[in-house]
């Protein structure tokens, strides 16, 4: 078999990103089977199928070890968290840059770090508090890396630390922490205070001095403040403590306790724990798919879970002499944690013909998850049958957890009675964004994020064509049904931005009910989401007993986060400078046009665009409805307001953020849930904001290309009053391809190219 065989021949991407990321130099598609799958024939034919997938670590690096190679099979470890000394929090510095450069991903936690402010027995006499090391751990991780990777990092606080406020604060400023993600603990105290509209304490004890840190805060304003940042900048995430340390398989184990979370947050992990990945594509589980007689494959799909835990388990005794250091490898010698995971649920849903989020799917997903559970669970017991337990295994203190009781059948509870356990974790579900893209399935548990893309050409004529690029599942439905238009799919075809967010909380709900790790997963919300729906959104993930939470909103400030780099090459493109106070720029006949029909919740909405042709600077908006459409004089009178802000110098991304604004229209919600043919937005001055953007960007595209085929002494720019201008951050883009990027399961993905970022 060759990777065009194994992938499709009109799956181009997939094979360049097995050639590019998993291939070993020139080995052939056969060669790379065997090399990973260690010669086991069992997970080599389950692979070939397309029903399971090792973690890309292992996919890449499995058996390079002997070739001189350093390298680890583990995508994530958690770190020892720093003690609050200066030797302890370098230390910590050190172990993550060593783990780096191995290729694994790290979470420390930073809550035995004394707060600002408290006494010190050195020259500062007071410490600068534990957010400040936060920018020693972000440079080792722009640092280190392996491969032309950089590391990834998760940095997480208490929520009754008295830096939490600052912690909270921290990435609001683009420059601070850039290469890290931060998550709070959050308690149940503390939810529990929000309810009750109270007062919650924020308080630390020095060991070293016997110092207490203590204040009192509204824990109702601290939750809308974890919400408003959220709802800006997409971090910090939430880990709900309590729930993470209370349903797992060591939960009545005193020993055992959790240091951290790795960098996409779906292993907690102790101190020196890493965790070997592996998922199963549950679309190919789905017989008769497409068609009123489709069902899932429960004993294939049982079969498959033994296999894939049996061959985590030979990856993880094979890779323990290979981690960075001697406390990681005493670590998973003694708890072998694996995690093994899923990808494709959004596909295998639509094969079955249910909408994910509605409650056929919901229970369809708690059958699928019992039973992975149940085979992960007598799996394992099987392994320590033959090979032993794992060194810490207490089988009463498993057996006992309301985990273990939640999750197994009577036959499954009796095997681990009498053998125990070979592993303590075993079940999470990690981003899978490369692994699913080069698969053209969806990722993890998320819901398809679009049906199509867009992709531009050019004409004949020089012009932008703009056209469909659409999503394997959605391609594969329409050639069946021979469809020509996304519009004739069946109501079942959602997507993640038109998903009610308590039908995406009620999916990762249900899957955490049999996963005993965590789940790593984005619900994206659209521009228009308010700051109280955020808040809405996290108290509803914790009702529903999720272990942790991420949102991002479409066209947050996070993207600032994102573009930084970009940022700090671009020129800014200025024009119209010296304007004083009341003055109005005169718009002179030269001036660019774009056109663009919007589809709004009333009808249809021609806009007009006038831009500067030196600079690309907006300058005038003409606004006017089509024949359904909605009241013209709003339209004049919305038009003539952003023109006249744009010729008295403000720049189109403040009009635009003004305009995004504008909250949600009832009609605009009730097209777009029953047509689905609006365009992007909420409302009318929403789908205009938007529409002046594309015009905008696309001006600026069509300078710069005209800027670098002009001799150089041409190039001077005339100097007319103009506005100013600036890059836009309304998308971050893929630094391989230039395309869009879309962000789910923790991680930024490219759906052009493949390439993946969790950042």
């Amino acid at each position: 078999m060759t990777a065009e065989e194994w992938l499709g021949q009109d799956n181009q991407l997939g094979i360049d990103i097995w050639t590019k990321k998993y291939r070993n130099e020139e080995e052939d598609f056969d060669g790379w089977l065997h090399r990973i799958s260690g010669g086991n024939e069992r997970i080599e034919k389950y692979i070939r199928e397309k029903k399971f997938l090792f973690g890309g670590r292992i996919l890449s690096n499995r058996g390079l070890n002997k070739e001189g190679r350093k390298v680890t099979y583990s995508n994530c470890y958690v770190v020892e968290p720093p003690e609050d000394n200066i030797e302890s929090i370098f230390e910590c510095a050190k172990k993550l840059a060593r783990t780096y450069s191995y290729g694994g991903g790290c979470g420390i936690d930073i809550s035995k770090l004394s707060p600002r402010g408290a006494r010190i027995n050195n020259a500062a006499k007071e410490t600068s508090g534990s957010v400040s090391f936060m920018e020693l751990y972000s440079l080792v991780t722009a640092l280190i890396g392996q491969n032309g990777r950089r590391g990834a990092l998760m940095i997480s606080i208490d929520s009754s630390h008295p830096d939490v406020e600052e912690f909270i604060d921290l990435k609001t400023d683009l420059d601070k922490v850039t290469k890290a993600n931060i998550s709070i603990r959050i308690h149940k105290d503390f939810m529990e205070a929000v309810k009750r509209n109270e007062q919650y304490t924020l308080h630390y004890t020095r060991e070293a001095t016997g110092e207490v840190v203590e204040s009192q805060v509204k824990a109702r304003e601290l939750f809308r403040r974890i919400a408003e940042t959220n709802w800006d900048y997409a971090e910090p995430g939430a880990l709900f403590w309590d729930r993470i340390t209370s349903w797992n398989l060591l939960s009545n184990t005193e020993e055992f306790s959790y240091a951290g979370v790795n960098p996409c947050a779906e292993e907690p992990l102790p101190a020196g724990g890493s965790c070997l990945l592996g998922s199963i594509n549950l679309a190919e589980f789905v017989q008769e798919e497409f068609t009123s007689s489709a069902v899932f494959d429960f004993d294939g799909f049982r079969q498959c879970v033994y296999a894939s835990v049996d061959a985590l388990n030979e990856v993880l005794e094979e890779g323990i002499p290979l981690h960075p250091l001697r406390e990681q490898q005493e670590s998973v010698s003694d708890w072998r944690q694996i995690g093994l995971g899923i990808m494709g649920l959004a596909d295998c849903l639509l094969k079955l013909g249910l909408t994910y989020g509605e409650e056929e799917a919901v229970e369809m997903c708690d059958k699928i998850g019992f039973v992975m559970a149940d085979a992960a669970l007598g799996a394992s017991s099987r392994l320590a049958k033959d090979k032993g337990a794992f060194p810490k295994c207490n089988v009463e203190e498993i057996i006992t957890t309301p985990y273990f009781m939640a999750n197994t059948t009577e036959k499954t509870k009796e095997q681990v009675r009498k053998w125990g356990l070979r592993n303590s974790q075993l079940l999470t579900i990690a981003p899978t964004g490369t692994l699913s893209t080069m698969l053209g399935i969806s990722g993890g548990i998320e819901p398809v994020y679009a049906n199509y893309y867009e992709r531009k050409t050019e004409s004949l004529h020089g012009e932008d064509v703009y056209y469909k690029v659409y999503t394997k599942i959605v391609e594969n439905y329409m050639k069946r049904y021979e469809l020509k238009e996304d519009k004739q799919l069946p109501d079942y075809f959602v997507t993640a931005m038109t998903l009610d967010y308590r039908q995406r909380i009620d999916m990762q709900s249900v899957w955490q009910k049999h996963i005993d790790a965590s789940i790593s997963s984005t619900v994206n919300v659209p521009n228009g989401f308010t700051v109280e729906e955020t808040e809405g959104l996290y108290m509803y993930a914790y009702d529903k007993g999720l272990k942790g939470i991420t949102i991002f909103r479409d066209g947050c400030k996070r993207l600032g986060i994102l573009n930084i780099d970009a940022q700090k090459e671009a020129k800014k493109v200025q024009a119209g400078e010296g304007l004083a106070r009341g003055e109005i720029l005169l718009v002179t006949d030269d001036i660019v046009g774009k056109k663009r029909k919007l589809i709004t919740g009333c009808g249809s909405l021609h806009c007009i665009a006038l831009f500067d042709p030196h600079t690309g600077a907006l300058l005038e908006t003409y606004l006017s409805k089509g024949s359904t459409g909605g009241c013209n004089n709003f339209m004049v009178g919305l038009s003539r307001m952003i023109s006249i802000s744009a010729r008295g110098g403000i720049d189109i991304e403040t009009i635009v953020d003004q305009l995004n604004s504008s909250g949600s229209c009832p009609s605009y919600t009730a097209r777009r849930a029953t047509r689905k043919d609006t365009s992007k937005g909420a409302c009318c001055p929403m789908a205009v904001g938007n529409a002046l953007m594309d015009m905008y960007n696309e001006m600026q595209a069509e300078l710069a290309a005209k800027k670098e085929a002009m001799p150089e002494k041409e190039r001077k720019i005339p100097k007319p009053k103009a506005v100013s201008v600036r890059p836009t951050a309304d998308k971050s883009y893929c630094p391989e391809c230039g395309e869009a990027l879309v962000f789910e399961e923790g991680c930024n993905i490219c759906k052009g190219c493949g390439w993946s970022k969790c950042q």
